[in-house]
């Protein structure tokens, strides 16, 4: 192990879980000085902090996770002038050559941000662009179980007493929810109470969820409109798709260099896919799961598969 004097730069890596960090510093020639675990509190992250400033002067950091576990550090250290670059895992193969470890991932990790290889910064999630990834996750979350408590009414309704079934089959749902959420069962003492007790459970929980959508979907338009009117403005624009847009870019788009590097985040960016007598391109599909689909609800986008689509251009 090197020996960092206080003056001599380091990078340090940072390998993310849920209950604790596990950073690798590595001085300018590649050597480690110091590895270290911390738990993920505030106390850990300033222990985290004191400690790297104690081994050398931190030129960057490399987190891994910086949209799930890493959120908080990432945060922590960019209010305290750290610079922070987002970090993929490694591959499998250098995990399955090189064996997996945290302490593994976390040098791994500071050697990618000494290589190069990861320059990306994080989002910062300080502004109005992370409310509204947390509202979009909130209500569609609300919607999707919405959409369950409806399906397990109308299934529920096919094996309902004849006498039940009869007298709401044939509602739209927006009625047949009123008239299940009107019912009155009684004492639970027969399969027709036990049917209208589920029914109108079923539907007063639709209603519920109902109520939420429709108060997150307020604050949505009300969000979506201040962080960005022209976006909001432009025909076919609502606030859900302007909120995957501000959500893929954060609270710093400054971070998005150039066009190009907003068409490579969401996967509208031609890469050449040659081999031999094949000359083609493909979109470089994956930036955009990684980047925000996880709590913007992007990845359950009906009839997307999570694979890239193979578009001859």
């Amino acid at each position: 192990m090197a020996h960092a004097t206080a003056a001599q730069p380091i990078t340090v890596g940072v390998d993310t879980h849920l209950d604790s960090h596990v950073a690798h510093a590595n001085d300018q020639l590649g050597r480690c000085v110091g590895t270290r675990s911390v738990p993920t509190t505030p106390t850990g992250y300033q222990d985290l902090l004191a400690w790297a400033r104690g081994l050398g002067q931190p030129i960057a950091w490399g987190v891994e996770g910086t949209g799930s576990y890493g959120a908080a550090l990432a945060r922590f250290l960019a209010a305290n002038g750290q610079v922070v670059v987002e970090v993929n895992r490694p591959d499998r193969q250098t995990r399955r050559r090189r064996g997996k470890s945290d302490p593994l991932d976390a040098e791994a990790a500071a050697r990618a941000v000494q290589a190069g290889q990861a320059t990306v910064a994080p989002k910062a999630g300080t502004g109005q662009v992370e409310m509204i990834r947390s509202l979009r996750v909130a209500r569609q979350t609300a919607i999707r179980a919405r959409t369950q408590a409806i399906n397990a009414l109308k299934a529920l309704l096919v094996t309902a007493p004849a006498e039940l079934r009869e007298q709401l089959r044939d509602l739209p749902t927006a009625t047949l929810v009123a008239a299940a959420a009107a019912l009155v069962p009684g004492p639970i003492t027969s399969p027709l109470a036990a049917a209208m007790l589920a029914l109108g459970t079923l539907a007063h929980r639709h209603q519920a969820l109902s109520r939420e959508v429709k108060a997150l979907t307020a604050e949505l338009d009300r969000l979506t409109a201040t962080a960005a009117p022209k976006l909001v403005a432009l025909f076919g624009i609502g606030q859900d798709n302007a909120g995957a847009l501000l959500v893929a870019a954060g609270d710093n788009p400054q971070r998005l260099r150039s066009e190009a590097c907003f068409a490579m985040l969401c996967g509208s960016s031609p890469i050449k896919a040659s081999s031999g007598q094949v000359v083609r391109h493909r979109l470089m599909w994956g930036a955009l799961a990684v980047d925000c689909c996880w709590g913007s609800g992007l990845h359950d986008t009906p009839g997307w598969s999570g694979e890239a689509p193979q578009v001859r251009l």
